[in-house]
């Protein structure tokens, strides 16, 4: 008998989601499907279809359709694109409001929110009547807590009573809205979404974690029907001002969810501290009682085992009895632990249904990334983080979340050498409390080996790598010398790496004026004698080039495709050296970068200028020699995400901006507290050698990078 259960039982399902929030702070709306350029982009429907996605959460939004008035909507843009995703066999889960108040004729506040979205529900649904599938409001207590609490999104309050009220709106606009929905298409299912993530606390803050773990609850209960005078929160609701009447058509289950969607985060679950002295770099808050610090309980030692997707799943579950599914996975961090992040909570999903639960479904989120949700949307920063999609090249590129993606929806969870390592969330050095740093026990089996070891390159690469939890070899010239073919077989046989990544190199670029054959040796024969070996084995192979690939006469920034045109030995050893391994591999990799900095040795430039300033000497700098110059870590960073999404040919690493050698030394004067008097320009002809892109502009600017590396250079030991 259970083996027929177990066969008639569909799999899990792999679901997509597109970031959709059109949020209002003050009078501005950000829109999310503007900002990531899914916008314009229609064969981002086809990219969908080709991971072998069935089922997306896409965009009806009212804000969208109807912004000016209600009688005035537009759904040209919807028409395309769901008439394409109907043709291509993707079913939609319709969402009406994401993260917003409405439009402008409206707001969470306003009495006749729910009528009004009701309204415009019902000329939604007579215009796609086949869409059997509906999340009127997405997180609705998320959202009512983020406009109505903590003020972050219009109409911007900050008082619990604003969240009642708002809540509840949202709520019966769900109830109206389904109940229109249904008058079209009686069968349309109703799909509710929230973060359900749990609080916990010191004894002394038990108190508020209570509070905090009934009120998550909150828009379940009411939609569902719990909510009458024998719940908790009547008493608060009432005072609140919420309507009894309509409290009462919510207990009659009109808008109870046919499923309930979870959304859950690494950051969702909490943890309340009132030691504030423990934690001297967070922030305080408080509810009028106590004042307390409110962290990330992932974090907490204690927690160990009580956090995470599984847990509350299971309450979920337990609560309930209502299918569940989760409807957003999403980690803006490493390419691979965003896809270690994806594998847990799948894992997760699978394990309650081995546990009798009805989880149907988990959803890939921000299949096309999302913009400036670090800071919940509230600064135009333009941070950008990248999802199963990459767009910032103007046009799609899979990442390696694609092809894990891939790989789930076919029913095979994806198998990686960089995978095996253990994320971030489960190693000790997480805790507040300070944990050991990890040693090499949270690292993966199969190794990537780094070449390069005295460099400031393969430092930074090995620093790195262990942090991401990449296990790693580095070798110096006497483990291995790349300019030995016998070597570098016997090296590769040993090691078995799963990929090479060469920082090896002739760096002095003045002296290679005078000994080219050790430049070329270096610089050209050894990244080919690697590319060689590598393409015999079918391992990927990452090798460094350089701006002074070309001779800064173009007068616009250097894109990939421009023809190299070096005047110099070194310049000309590595534009060699790039002919000669996309010659023999094409599936190479070679990052092209630019006067780069790091704040963990003393080789740079930066470095350099604020040791010989404090010592009250002049400092020489070209004020003709523009670059772009580049933060190591940044650089590392984004080449292994490269790497690990299978990138291959020429890319341009440096951090978003140009600048003299004059002005860059100037620059971090100015940040570090250093008179500037005595930086002189050491002229030199003029030359522009700024790199730009047409793949994707990856790193960030250079003066958020230039911030970043006086904050972390100056608290290095010494």
């Amino acid at each position: 008998m259970s083996d027929d259960r177990e066969r008639s039982t569909p799999p899990l399902e792999l679901w997509g989601g597109v970031e959709c929030t059109v949020v209002r702070i003050g009078d501005d709306f950000r829109d999310q499907v503007v900002e990531t350029g899914h916008a314009v982009r229609l064969a981002d429907l086809n990219a969908i279809a080709e991971l072998g996605i069935k089922t997306v959460r896409y965009p009806i939004v009212w804000e969208r359709v109807a912004p000016n008035s209600p009688d005035k909507l537009d759904f040209a843009w919807h028409d395309e694109r769901l008439r394409r995703l109907r043709d291509l066999g993707i079913k939609v889960i319709g969402g009406l409001v994401h993260h917003g108040s409405g439009p402008r004729y409206t707001s969470l506040l306003d009495p006749q929110f729910a009528a009004k979205l009701g309204d415009y529900a019902a000329k939604v649904a007579e215009r796609y009547p086949w869409i059997d599938r509906w999340t009127p409001v997405n997180e609705p207590l998320t959202t009512a807590r983020f406009s109505c609490m903590y003020g972050h999104w219009y109409p911007h309050r900050k008082n619990f009573r604003d969240l009642l009220r708002a809540l509840v709106n949202e709520c019966h606009g769900s109830l109206l809205a389904m109940r229109a929905i249904r008058a079209v298409n009686p069968g349309a299912l109703h799909i509710v979404t929230e973060d359900l993530g749990k609080t916990f606390a010191t004894p002394r803050m038990a108190y508020q974690a209570r509070h905090e773990n009934q009120r998550r609850w909150l828009s379940l209960d009411l939609l569902i029907g719990r909510v009458d005078e024998r719940h908790p929160f009547w008493p608060m609701l009432i005072e609140a001002g919420a309507d009894p009447a309509v409290l009462a058509e919510l207990t009659r289950q009109e808008a109870a969810p046919d499923l309930i969607g979870i959304n859950h985060y690494l950051t969702s679950e909490r943890y309340l501290d009132e030691r504030k002295k423990l934690y001297p770099d967070q922030p305080v808050g408080t509810n009028g009682t106590d004042r307390y610090v409110d962290l990330e309980a992932v974090r907490m030692p204690h927690l160990r085992g009580k956090t995470g997707p599984l847990p509350r799943l299971r309450e979920a579950w337990e609560r309930y009895g209502i299918p569940l599914a989760v409807t957003e996975v999403h980690h803006g961090c490493t390419r691979e632990e965003q896809v270690r992040w994806l594998s847990e909570v799948w894992s997760a999903a699978e394990q309650l249904r081995a546990e009798g639960g009805d989880i149907r479904a988990v959803t890939l989120w921000s299949l096309f990334g999302n913009v400036d949700w670090r800071s919940l949307l509230t600064r135009r920063e333009g941070v950008y983080d990248v999802g199963a999609f990459d767009t910032r090249g103007g046009k799609l590129r899979p990442t390696m979340v694609a092809r894990a993606a891939k790989s789930l929806a076919a029913g095979t969870p994806l198998v990686h050498p960089a995978l095996e390592g253990r994320p971030w969330w489960r190693r000790s050095e997480r805790f507040y409390s300070g944990g050991k740093p990890s040693m090499n026990h949270h690292l993966g089996k199969q190794q990537l080996l780094i070449t390069g070891a005295t460099g400031t390159l393969g430092q930074a690469f090995a620093r790195l790598s262990h942090h991401r939890g990449l296990r790693h070899v580095l070798t110096d010239r006497a483990a291995l010398d790349i300019t030995e073919p016998q070597v570098i077989e016997q090296a590769l046989d040993r090691l078995q790496p799963w990929a090479v990544i060469n920082t090896a190199g002739f760096v002095r670029v003045p002296e290679a004026e005078h000994q080219p054959e050790d430049c070329f040796r270096i610089n050209t024969t050894g990244p080919e004698l690697l590319a060689a070996a590598c393409r015999r084995r079918g391992i990927p192979f990452v090798t460094f080039s350089s701006d002074l690939v070309f001779d800064g006469k173009l007068g616009r920034p250097y894109l990939e495709p421009d023809p190299t045109s070096p005047t110099c030995v070194y310049g000309e050893s590595k534009a060699q050296a790039e002919d000669r391994v996309l010659a023999i591999d094409p599936d190479a990799l070679i990052i092209r970068t630019s006067a780069f900095f790091g704040p963990w040795d003393p080789h740079n430039f930066l470095h350099h200028t604020v040791a010989t300033l404090s010592r009250g000497e002049e400092v020489y700098a070209s004020d003709n020699a523009i670059v772009s110059p580049t933060y190591v870590p940044d650089l590392v960073h984004a080449t292994l995400d490269l790497l690990l999404d299978g990138e291959r040919g020429i890319w341009h690493l440096a951090n978003a901006g140009s600048i003299s050698w004059h002005e860059l030394a100037r620059e971090i004067a100015g940040r570090t507290g250093l008179c500037p008097k005595k930086i002189r320009d050491s002229g030199g002809d003029r030359a522009d050698t700024t790199l730009g892109t047409s793949r994707g502009q990856l790193l960030r600017p250079l003066t958020a990078a230039l911030d970043d590396y006086v904050r972390v250079a100056t608290t290095l030991p010494r």
